[in-house]
């Protein structure tokens, strides 16, 4: 779940794409990709050949307009045999303040590795006291740092 984190910050769709478990990832609008068929293609490359409909990762997930994310905090993990869940909670910047995504994930082991299936979220405002730390991760206390 950490490396789909860090895939957001450094916008790498096609890593998140590769986690992301075949049964829910996203498909190109009207194709249906097969499963366990992800996307590979970028716009630069050949033209397609056959039925498949192929795409750049970055089309089917628009990364260019995500928030600037500034930090992770995960709250509880669970396994039980192949089926893995977090709950987490992800910080970004908003304008001149701060918001967060909080999340339930639920993971699934397959031929030794975890692939997201899906996830309930709930977004929000942060509001820090003045002596939290901060939220752009720098360790400082907020009103020393950010405020």
């Amino acid at each position: 779940m950490r490396s789909r984190y860090t895939a957001f910050v450094l916008k790498q769709a096609d890593y998140l794409l590769a986690t992301w478990h075949p049964d829910t990832r996203p498909t190109p609008a009207g194709h249906a990709t097969p499963t366990g068929d992800r996307p590979e293609v970028c716009p630069q490359d050949p033209p397609p050949t056959g039925d498949r409909p192929r795409v750049c990762p970055q089309e089917l997930l628009d990364l260019d307009h995500a928030p600037a994310w500034t930090s992770l905090q995960v709250f509880d993990s669970a396994t039980t045999g192949d089926r893995g869940s977090v709950h987490f909670r992800a910080i970004y910047r908003a304008g001149s303040g701060w918001g967060y995504l909080e999340e339930h994930s639920d993971f699934l082991r397959e031929a030794g590795r975890w692939y997201y299936l899906s996830g309930r979220t709930t977004e929000g405002t942060l509001k820090p006291g003045r002596n939290d730390p901060c939220s752009c991760g720098s360790g400082k206390k907020y009103k020393a740092c950010c405020l």
